[in-house]
């Protein structure tokens, strides 16, 4: 994340133990030590940025941010923040003991980067046709979706996304993406897609006639989705062709549960929202 731009940090709430109230020695001394372990999230009070440790090596360390960018910033003690309880504290950090853990990932494979609260929502958006669509992204991308501060709205349709985009104003500081079904050559989606031109909007989509399909198969213990005639309802004949007895809702909650992370969807819808996600918060620099 870049230094000069408020707007990508998620700023930790402070508290601070750096109160020039007392001694140097006695606020050094209320101030919490903690073990550079790598993939510890911490903040650089100097420049903002915010990242997971993968390097200590004072006077110096390394901060990935949740784009794998690494910065190198200037370390001394109480130079840096760190959540505890929910709140962003000044902390001295300390080499780690050989039982150091590394880092964790999200469901998305970034990494986690942990208690940062989310930021602020951006007036960029990105939409998303239906509710099984927004549940899927949430189940994988949640977390940095929050840390971004973007927001995921349902378009219920796109027939008239033409109108709905111009209502929306995109800008330059008010980017729209839009993740679409069945986005293949001549189908209605390409073609709806084919009447908006704006620089500040990218629409993007799976080759899926719904997103059921961008799930692998294989978390459903089987080797590819039913093939279902055209004219018949695709969830209903799926169900049917699956021999279970239940309602697509349900048949989805069921789905949806079986996903874990990013190695349970196909590489197009991931490959689709990714790109989504880095149009509407551009990684920094």
């Amino acid at each position: 994340m870049s230094p000069t731009d408020d707007r990508a940090r998620p700023r930790l709430e402070t508290i601070d133990l750096d109160d020039p109230t007392g001694s140097r020695a006695e606020r050094a001394r209320r101030r919490p030590v903690m073990e550079a372990t790598r993939g510890l999230v911490l903040e650089d009070r100097g420049s903002g940025i915010v990242g997971a440790l993968v390097d200590f090596n004072p006077p110096k360390l390394v901060l990935r941010d949740r784009h794998g960018k690494d910065h190198t910033v200037r370390y001394a003690d109480g130079s840096v923040r760190a959540a505890i309880d929910g709140k962003g504290v000044p902390v001295t950090l300390r080499a780690p003991s050989p039982r150091a853990e590394a880092p964790g990932f999200t469901a998305s494979g970034s990494i986690d980067l942990g208690a940062v609260p989310a930021r602020v929502a951006r007036a960029s958006r990105i939409w998303v046709e239906g509710i099984h669509d927004a549940e899927l992204v949430e189940k994988v991308w949640g977390h940095d979706l929050r840390v971004e501060g973007v927001v995921v709205e349902q378009l219920e349709g796109a027939d008239d996304l033409a109108d709905r985009v111009r209502g929306f104003r995109p800008g330059d500081n008010r980017r729209l993406g839009i993740l679409l079904d069945h986005l293949v050559e001549g189908s209605k989606e390409s073609r709806i897609a084919a009447e908006v031109n704006d620089r500040n909007v990218l629409i993007t989509g799976h080759p899926y006639v719904d997103v059921w399909q961008a799930v692998k198969p294989a978390v459903l213990g089987i080797d590819r989705w039913p093939e279902i005639p055209k004219g018949q309802p695709w969830k209903e004949g799926v169900i049917a062709a699956l021999g279970v007895t239940v309602s697509p809702g349900e048949f989805w909650k069921h789905l949806l549960g079986k996903v874990k992370s990013w190695k349970d969807l196909e590489p197009q819808m991931l490959g689709a929202v990714e790109e989504l996600i880095d149009f509407v918060a551009p990684p920094e620099g």
